[in-house]
């Protein structure tokens, strides 16, 4: 009963506001009434508005507070999609030069010596020095062979010892023993001076990560930063395969012969790709 009271008098109320707007027409000086009334209705106007305008800036903020978190939520997306597709481009990015340096460097050992190389992936390193092995995924049924060259694009790793159909163990340089009677010594010669240098790599120091070169001629010009490679002396290694640079050079134990300690030329530490080298005295094709 009361609201519909109240209800009632907010009904006059208007109406009696309404009719004085129109009473008052064009006049410029308004009675006290007048002027009370007008007040009256503007001061309930004012404290109907402000709420209203409140409520309304409040649902516009959420509104666009809702906005910006999707927004939010798409750029995060984005972000986390670039970051994939930009880890995705560099490992193709490097990839693709990995493969490019060793298209090159096939190409320019075929101009070089009339080799073939077959490209093999390192599926396992054994570091146990009594048994330093690499394992390779090329076998018998791609044509490997026991003591063939291992390499890769920088130079000499090893050579192929037990070989099963599908896979091989190559025993790599950095086993070099002069004290082992299982040492194949590699007969190597500098670039370049092919005809006036000579000399046996036969040893590995795993202290110091060098190889040793004996039995350099006095008269050898064998100097620091030559590049040591393969002389295809003794069957066993083929000739130009690059083994390291010359470090430095030193008179040998009874003066007669010089020796050289050689920086190997293979990234032992990180060995991926390798290639074994097929030359044409094995006789076997590429398959």
């Amino acid at each position: 009963m009361r609201n519909k009271r109240m209800f009632v008098l907010m009904i006059v109320f208007i109406i009696f506001v309404a009719v004085m707007g129109f009473s008052i027409g064009d006049r410029k000086k308004l009675t006290w009434p007048e002027n009370f009334a007008l007040d009256t209705s503007g001061f309930f106007q004012q404290w109907l508005y402000r709420p209203a305008g409140y409520v309304s800036d409040l649902v516009h903020d959420l509104t666009h507070l809702r906005e910006v978190y999707k927004e939010n939520e798409q750029l995060r997306i984005a972000a986390a999609a670039y970051a994939r597709d930009s880890i995705k481009y560099n490992f193709m990015e490097a990839e693709l030069k990995q493969l490019q340096d060793d298209l090159s460097f096939t190409e320019n050992q075929k101009k070089l010596n009339n080799y073939k190389y077959l490209i093999a992936q390192v599926v396992a390193v054994n570091n146990d020095p009594y048994d330093e092995t690499i394992r390779i995924n090329l076998g018998s049924k791609d044509g490997i062979k026991p003591n063939m060259v291992v390499v890769t694009n920088k130079g000499l790793v090893g050579l192929t010892t037990r070989v099963d159909p599908f896979f091989s163990s190559v025993m790599p340089i950095t086993k070099l023993n002069v004290n082992s009677t299982d040492t194949k010594q590699i007969a190597a010669t500098v670039l370049g001076k092919e005809n006036d240098s000579f000399g046996i790599v036969d040893n590995y120091d795993s202290e110091t990560g060098k190889l040793s070169m004996s039995k350099i001629s006095e008269h050898d010009p064998l100097k620091k930063g030559d590049t040591v490679i393969t002389s295809g002396k003794g069957n066993v290694f083929p000739r130009g395969v690059v083994i390291g640079t010359v470090d430095s050079s030193q008179v040998g134990d009874f003066g007669l012969t010089y020796t050289a300690t050689i920086t190997p030329a293979a990234d032992f530490d990180h060995l991926t790709e390798v290639f074994v080298v097929q030359t044409p005295d094995l006789g076997d094709e590429t398959p």
